[in-house]
């Protein structure tokens, strides 16, 4: 009852009025003429301010650029009109070394020299197994050629790999090198434009190696810049832990030195346990600092045998 009445006294809409049609309304004709000029081969890649620009220059004026555009929105058709490139989608690499020389990982990166502007290259090359530096040098420039060289001297001094990875720079995507790893039957593997985590272990030495407190700024030499990489690469190769690789140097598992030293580890903390047992937690001995079983790039979610794998 009391809705009744409320409703009752409720206003009530006012009747719809029919508004006029304005005199510069476009008729349905003339605006699917635009539209088919618009959309035409010779205009379909141009943006309204174009077309209406071409058009009055030729003496024809359809419409204003904002009725364009209006059209244009009303149809969904508001976005880029020329031809947009499209590329395939990148395979991701994947890349799985269980033993020494299955995998190497190479880069070649820049160190200021001695006046602004000035660089040097150091091409670098690390098996991914061992984390060991195969082959470090460094050239006052960049090119294919030099690149070859490299590799070639790399695989003379070590061995040669199954495959060897790298990124897109022109140097790594060169036809010196493709041809020489074609040669020798080496496979292949580039990382994913613009995806630096596709080479993280070349990524890694280098932020290793820039974030010394004795990196210099600057170098003063082709001879000072090559001193210094050289000794670094030792000290990183023999005196560098690695976690990835059970805290043992690159040397280490490069050259099959793991047992001898993870004997030695278990003999200093069975002689800590002889003397001192109950400073052990849970009276045991620690686990001993593991050697992945793998280290990859981009790592498949199993095995060819279906076991996960092993984190490096």
């Amino acid at each position: 009852m009391h809705r009744r009445q409320r409703a009752a006294r409720a206003p009530q809409p006012a009747p719809a009025v029919l508004r006029p049609v304005t005199a510069n309304k476009l008729t349905a004709s003339e605006e699917a003429t635009i539209l088919q000029t618009l959309n035409s081969e010779r205009f379909v890649d141009q943006a309204p301010e174009q077309i209406y620009a071409t058009l009055l220059s030729e003496g024809t004026y359809l419409c204003s650029v904002a009725t364009m555009y209006r059209l244009l929105r009303r149809e969904k058709q508001v976005a880029e009109r020329r031809r947009q490139a499209r590329y395939p989608a990148r395979k991701v690499p994947e890349l799985v070394a269980y033993q020494l020389g299955e995998v190497f990982t190479w880069d070649i990166t820049k160190l200021a020299g001695p006046a602004k502007g000035t660089y040097f290259d150091a091409y670098v090359m690390i098996d991914i197994y061992s984390r060991y530096i195969v082959g470090c040098q460094v050239h006052a420039r960049e090119s294919g050629a030099l690149a070859k060289e490299f590799i070639c001297e790399v695989f003379a001094t070590d061995q040669v790999p199954k495959v060897v990875h790298a990124d897109r720079g022109t140097s790594m995507t060169s036809k010196p090198v493709a041809a020489l790893l074609a040669d020798l039957d080496v496979l292949r593997s580039h990382s994913r434009p613009k995806v630096s985590n596709d080479n993280p272990y070349s990524e890694a030495w280098f932020k290793t190696l820039k974030y010394l407190p004795v990196f210099p700024e600057r170098f003063g030499s082709l001879a000072d810049a090559r001193e210094f990489m050289d000794r670094f690469v030792q000290v990183y190769n023999g005196h560098h832990r690695h976690s990835g690789i059970g805290f043992h140097t690159p040397a280490d598992v490069h050259f099959g030195m793991t047992g001898h030293v993870e004997d030695q580890r278990m003999a200093a903390l069975q002689k800590a346990w002889d003397r001192h047992p109950e400073r052990f937690g849970q009276r045991r001995l620690p686990k001993k600092l593991q050697m992945p079983s793998a280290a990859w790039i981009n790592a498949p979610l199993k095995q060819e045998e279906g076991e996960e794998l092993q984190a490096a």
